[in-house]
């Protein structure tokens, strides 16, 4: 399928992921040259040289008219679009959180708002976006998206779930073609709604139903630019450097997997987790166990409370020899039955974290509050809770090359446990002085996928094809 086909199309008719058939393969000297690119033109260009590497069917120059449109002052507040910045001794921190939602989801999710645009115009057309969000990814998609007149947004998140700004900035949107929907239960059970409605071939055919979480292969390649950017910032084309990157859904750690299968110089990718540790169980026992929503904590720091990782497919995938039919069978029948996926005795588990240099730790809530009040009181920076689980886990992981950790949010989301760690709330930039207060617009959905169905069908803004 062409890169725009699999754009619109998101989730796979058979419920799978889409994946490219290869990687392409770059030199050091290649990814330099991206480097020089950087230097020289700018985020923008350097994103439109990358994704012109995976997409067969826009033209670099239109390519590179989306990318200029997606990462702008305006949006990102400064011309150097995802800077890295030293915060330790061999500790950086990726700032990709400048963006208009002030989340990480911002580098992705803009460029995927133009891709959008570009490709139902091209073809005349309209399309529903039905996603999930434990926090962040809704408010980024729907602030892409508010002024693409082609899309309509229905986005399910979990009750009760979310911080409070989290919610006003996703819930304070009035906008027709913008649906909140609200699920009683975890974001898994959000995102089970949604491959379920995406299974049903009629309807999503129907609705033109297309998706924006990372199941959408469009998102996540974009987010592998700024692992390239990373890289040179703090390397200048030198040498290996480490990631350490707060997981819930394997999205942005995933991009890092595929940077890396293309060749970039990276040692290790660190999966820090929080309470909800199924993916470092997984690196740590080769077991592979899903909670129940039941069983997933509520924690402080709430997009990662996630025990059904998405992505997790994808790598799985590279990790199994790429076998579509292993997939099937570990994802279909292990996953979909007994909830567990046990690889210990599979000819390719040989320590699959370091075979493709994976490795993993777990932050409390105890070690949230420290790293934050730690950063705060010495290089004077204040980093919002996800974040610090990934700058904990990976100062306790890191060896003699960079470790990078990378930012996901703004503190202003998540007052809570800022006030807790340091003492006050962050202070409210005067761009989301709003948030809080603006009415908010949500419906509910505690009967299953039939009565999402029932929502779309009546506040679909484009009629049925």
């Amino acid at each position: 399928m062409s890169f725009t086909d699999i754009l619109l199309e998101g989730l796979a008719p058979d419920g799978g992921l889409y994946v490219p058939q290869s990687y392409p393969q770059l030199s050091l000297d290649d990814f330099n040259a991206l480097g020089e690119i950087l230097v020289n033109e700018g985020y923008a260009r350097l994103a439109a040289q990358i994704l012109a590497l995976f997409i067969d069917d826009i033209p670099l120059w239109d390519l590179e008219g989306i990318t200029r449109r997606a990462y702008t002052k305006e949006k990102f507040g400064t011309d150097l679009i995802a800077p890295v910045t030293k915060i330790e001794r061999n500790l950086w921190l990726a700032q990709l959180s400048q963006g208009p939602t002030a989340a990480f989801k911002d580098m992705a999710m803009q460029v995927l708002g133009q891709f959008f645009d570009y490709e139902l115009a091209r073809r005349g057309t309209t399309m529903t976006i039905l996603g999930a969000t434990s926090g962040d990814t809704g408010s980024a998609a729907e602030f892409a998206l508010l002024d693409a007149s082609r899309v309509q947004v229905f986005m399910l998140s979990p009750l009760g779930r979310m911080t409070p700004f989290q919610r006003g900035q996703m819930y304070g949107i009035n906008s027709p073609r913008i649906v909140n929907i609200t699920v009683p239960g975890s974001f898994d059970d959000c995102q089970d709604l949604v491959k379920e409605v995406n299974s049903d071939a009629e309807f999503k055919s129907t609705y033109s139903i297309g998706a924006v979480n990372s199941i959408n292969w469009a998102r996540l390649v974009s987010q592998v630019v700024y692992y390239v950017s990373s890289w040179f910032q703090v390397t200048q084309g030198r040498g290996e450097v480490s990631f350490s990157v707060p997981s819930g859904n394997f999205g942005n750690i995933c991009a890092g997997h595929v940077a890396r299968m293309m060749g970039l110089p990276i040692k290790e990718l660190v999966c820090a987790t929080n309470e909800n540790n199924v993916l470092a169980e997984f690196f740590r026992t080769g077991v592979y166990r899903v909670r129940a929503s039941t069983e997933t904590f509520v924690t402080s720091s709430p997009s990662m409370d996630i025990s059904k990782a998405s992505n997790f497919e994808r790598f799985f995938y590279d990790l199994a020899g790429r076998d579509a039919a292993e997939i099937r069978h570990l994802f279909g029948e292990q996953l979909g039955h007994k909830g567990v996926i046990d690889i210990r005795k599979k000819p390719y588990a040989k320590d699959p974290y370091k075979v493709y240099g994976f490795r993993t730790g777990v932050s409390t809530h105890a070690d949230r509050v420290e790293t934050i009040a730690d950063f705060y009181r010495r290089p004077g920076y204040l980093m919002d809770p996800h974040t610090a689980d990934g700058v904990m886990v990976g100062r306790e992981l890191a060896g003699e090359e960079p470790m990078i950790a990378m930012e996901t949010a703004l503190p202003v989301k998540f007052g809570s446990i800022t006030k807790e760690a340091i003492g006050k709330v962050p202070e409210i930039p005067t761009r989301f002085a709003h948030v809080l207060d603006a009415p908010q617009h949500t419906v509910l959905c505690e009967n299953g996928a039939e009565q999402l169905k029932k929502i779309i069908e009546q506040r679909s803004v484009f009629p049925p094809e």
